[in-house]
């Protein structure tokens, strides 16, 4: 098989041919900004924070790429198997020669990425123990100062401004103002919390808005403002929408309202049922003071009839006759206590004799020298004894002494030159110096000859 070249100009490089195939691809309208339908799988996002997924249906496969600076913009976790519509266009990756998706914007097929995002939201919190009720703070029964988090210009600050105001008029309210809806509006909300919190600017904080769609309530779903939520040391009341709308805020706040006016009618008491509670208190000490006052005057009228304040000189006299009938009794009392403590006092002298010191030391005294003299006895004893025990053992040593043996006519013979003793003849040579000892001297000899006892015998 033979191939034709027409000219040299028809052959391409790899990259060549790739770069047409590219340059054709970007130029094709159908393949530009296009919405594509499809399922996820093998879902990867690397540390770069690009996302890596393939697409695909019953018969065909795209893979699909999702830099991280788009990625980071999805309101919603991609997730195998999840049905999803990518927009983005279809362009050529030169360096495998492969062609891919490239991927701007992402929403869920058939449910709406905002509440998909809610619900992720939602539950990721609430492993994390944000909705615990354990970490619930209780509202102020009487607050003085009240923070209302919301827009300036809404419905809702209007209307908590005027319930507050006539339920409760004597605290101090203050808004801050913040966007509860926009791009911008979760990370003011989040401020405006942080702001009142860190100053201490009041004793309970509303945050909220008026009702609105899924999409206007974003800011309320943000988890940038319900960790902001959380960590305030103040409690919050979360005052989002209508009866029917429910927000993440209001799973982490300490309290939902279902309104906005709702919210300021939980934080405020009403002033006129205080009023009301004011009067029945003052009615009440009314009542108690009358009749403590009443019980003070029935016992002035009770004493105002005693016969002492009647006839006080009479009462006089009866007291001196009380005297003159006490007074022998407390002189006999007096003399009997007197002997008592004479007869205790003498006791006690006499223990004392018998406990004095210096009977003590003369008892002690006889008592140190009878031991004295025991010891001495028994010193004089043991010492009697040593001395049997030391002269039996010099009477045993006597015996075995070699000056004991010498005494009897015997003698030891030793070597010149080594002092060592000799006990046989074959320890000797003819010729050799000898030392002979004997019990008052030595002898200096030499051997002339040497005889053993057979030798002798014969």
């Amino acid at each position: 098989m033979q191939w034709e070249v027409r000219s040299i100009e028809t052959v391409y490089t790899v990259y060549e041919a790739t770069t047409i195939l590219k340059r054709v691809i970007q130029s094709s309208p159908d393949l530009s900004q296009i919405f594509i339908r499809g399922e996820i799988s093998n879902v990867s996002r690397p540390v770069s924070g690009h996302l890596y997924f393939t697409l695909k249906d019953d018969r065909a496969r795209l893979r699909v790429v999702m830099f991280a600076s788009r990625a980071k913009l999805l309101q919603f976790q991609m997730r195998d198997g999840m049905n999803i519509i990518v927009q983005g266009s279809i362009d050529v990756f030169e360096r495998l020669g492969d062609y891919q998706f490239y991927a701007e914007n992402a929403q869920p097929d058939g449910l709406g990425a905002l509440y998909l995002a809610f619900e992720q939201l939602k539950e990721r919190l609430d492993k994390e123990g944000l909705f615990s009720p354990q970490r619930k703070r209780p509202l102020p029964v009487y607050p003085k100062r009240i923070a209302l988090v919301t827009s300036a210009t809404g419905a809702a600050v209007r209307d908590m401004i005027i319930t507050l105001s006539r339920r409760y008029p004597i605290a101090r309210v203050y808004v801050i103002p913040v966007a509860v809806q926009g791009e911008d509006a979760p990370k003011q909300i989040a401020k405006g919390i942080e702001l009142v919190d860190h100053y201490n600017l009041a004793d309970v904080i509303i945050v909220g808005r008026g009702g609105g769609s899924l999409e206007e309530l974003f800011a309320f779903n943000s988890e940038i403002v319900a960790r902001a939520i959380a960590a305030t040391q103040l409690p919050i009341i979360s005052a989002v929408g209508h009866e029917t709308d429910v927000t993440i805020a209001d799973f982490v706040a300490d309290v939902r309202a279902a309104t906005p006016t709702a919210a300021a009618e939980l934080v405020a008491p009403d002033i006129r049922e205080l009023h009301s509670r004011i009067d029945m208190f003052e009615q009440s000490m009314q009542t108690r003071i009358s009749m403590h006052i009443g019980r003070l005057q029935q016992r002035v009228d009770y004493l105002a009839e005693h016969r002492m304040l009647k006839d006080p000189m009479r009462m006089v006299s009866v007291l001196h006759e009380r005297i003159d009938r006490l007074e022998p009794r407390l002189r006999l009392s007096l003399r009997d206590t007197v002997e008592r403590g004479i007869k205790i006092t003498t006791q006690l002298e006499l223990r004392m004799a018998r406990c004095s010191p210096n009977g003590q030391v003369s008892l002690m005294r006889v008592r140190l020298d009878t031991l004295q003299e025991r010891q001495l006895r028994a010193i004089q004893k043991r010492l009697e004894i040593a001395d049997q025990t030391i002269n039996r053992l010099i009477s045993s040593l006597e015996l075995l002494s070699p000056l004991a043996v010498l005494k009897r006519g015997y003698a030891v013979t030793y070597r010149a030159a080594e002092h060592g003793v000799i006990t046989s003849v074959g320890q000797v040579q003819p010729g050799e110096s000898l030392h002979i000892k004997f019990i008052d001297g030595w002898l200096d000899c030499q051997v002339w000859g040497v005889y053993e006892d057979d030798e002798t015998s014969k």
